[in-house]
């Protein structure tokens, strides 16, 4: 044990590694609810897509725990399942079968991209504002979906959106489980979205919005309602071409800065730079691929395994142990199939999840016009239109004729004026 996961060279034990697994595991199970809640509103079925989130986020965790040994939790990305959801299939009509085939044909992208040094490439031809912009965006976007689930807004005829009706008990008993995991966030309680999420099922259940099932626990079942159903034909013969470098380029630096991030914590870079780099987005790179495969929308690292590191974790067996844990919870899709069914035990998740995402605009230099602007038309853009791939498509078209004019083109990488094309193509001849 010892020699395959380095224990004593990183300062850890067994046990921490074991307790650090157990709190990053329960503060990060809240996606295997959420995620099949969100991918179920395209047809998918619940069960379906429960089976393949579990596997796919155990099979991409395994990865990084027993290749790179790194703590470090991999699971079907938020953001990332809306944009799947209510962007390409809701936004484009698509069938959830040719989205899993974008998702796919990104997935064995990022595998090529992983084993080479163009990753690199992508990653410096992006400037640091539009990545920020493009977190900050997705984080509006979700909390979107967050306060329209739940109906704390609504459409309007004489505007675009207003408040919803607050006497509707799924409304307000949203805002109080909204509530109660704000104030066990303030109080640092490790957990506190799962933690969250039960008190406001408990209230639920006693206000009547839901019974609970026959069984709690079942064999797992209902995964070939997804498992190997994706439209990869459908792909191109409905043009999602963008769709798919929309997947690929949000998977790729979404994980690279959470990854980062999560390793400066723990100690673990060395002279500013992330060793066993490779393994550690291959990881993500067969998470994808094997989610596509099996039914969901792409993996991401989870930036909750900073709370395992607060912990102690610092090798790979951190993030075994929230492997097994997963694995345990294949048994529960009953009671996790009627409690993603309720938005206001889900969608408090989704706005908190939001807000943290929308953080990152402080990083942005606002003075910056070049710089700011089309930072400005991706965040505002992505919530106002639904669609992730149109706040980026906009911004990465400004971006470079902001610096053309300007007489700084030789600053914008030359791969960069081919995502421009790209997007332009996209929105104005093969957009929905």
């Amino acid at each position: 044990m010892d020699n395959w996961f380095k224990l004593k060279e990183r300062g850890t034990t067994i046990s921490t590694e074991i307790i650090a697994g157990l709190t990053t595991f329960f503060t990060m199970v809240y996606i295997v609810i959420v995620n099949p809640g969100i991918l179920s509103s395209t047809g998918m079925d619940f069960n379906g897509v429960f089976i393949a989130t579990i596997i796919a986020s155990i099979v991409a965790t395994l990865i990084m725990g027993l290749w790179s040994n790194y703590p470090i939790v991999l699971a079907p990305g938020m953001g990332l399942n809306a944009f799947f959801a209510y962007s390409v299939v809701g936004g484009y009509g698509v069938s959830w079968q040719v989205a899993l085939g974008a998702v796919l044909i990104a997935g064995i992208l990022f595998v090529i991209l992983s084993v080479t040094s163009f990753r690199y490439m992508l990653l410096d031809a992006i400037p640091a504002s539009l990545k920020h912009a493009i977190t900050a965006g997705i984080g509006l976007f979700i909390t979107t979906v967050g306060l329209q689930n739940s109906g704390i807004i609504i459409a309007s005829e004489s505007n675009l959106i207003t408040i919803g009706n607050l006497e509707q008990p799924m409304t307000y008993l949203t805002i109080i489980g909204l509530l109660i995991t704000v104030v066990l966030m303030a109080y640092n309680v490790k957990g506190y979205l799962f933690i969250g999420m039960v008190v406001t099922a408990v209230l639920a259940w006693m206000l009547g919005l839901f019974q609970l099932p026959a069984s709690i626990v079942s064999m797992p079942h209902g995964l070939a309602t997804t498992a190997f159903q994706l439209d990869i034909a459908g792909v191109f013969s409905n043009g999602l071409y963008t769709i798919i470098f929309t997947f690929l380029l949000i998977t790729l630096f979404d994980t690279t800065g959470t990854m980062l991030g999560v390793a400066e914590q723990a100690g673990l870079l060395k002279d500013g730079k992330f060793p066993r780099s490779r393994g550690a987005l291959l990881a993500d790179a067969v998470g994808t691929t094997t989610g596509a495969l099996l039914g969901t929308s792409p993996t991401s690292a989870y930036i909750e395994s900073s709370t395992g590191v607060a912990a102690g974790g610092r090798t790979g067996l951190t993030a075994l142990t929230v492997s097994v844990l997963l694995a345990l919870t294949l048994f529960f899709a009953p009671i996790v199939s009627v409690i993603s069914g309720i938005p206001a035990i889900t969608s408090p998740a989704l706005i908190i999840v939001g807000y943290f995402m929308i953080s990152v605009v402080s990083k942005i230099n606002w003075k910056d016009l070049e710089e700011a602007f089309p930072a400005f038309l991706i965040i505002i853009l992505m919530p106002l239109t639904h669609s992730i791939a149109t706040g980026i498509g906009f911004g990465f078209i400004f971006y470079p004729v902001l610096k053309l004019l300007r007489g700084k083109g030789k600053e914008v990488h030359p791969i960069f004026y081919v995502f421009a094309v790209l997007f332009l193509i996209q929105l104005v001849f093969l957009d929905h």
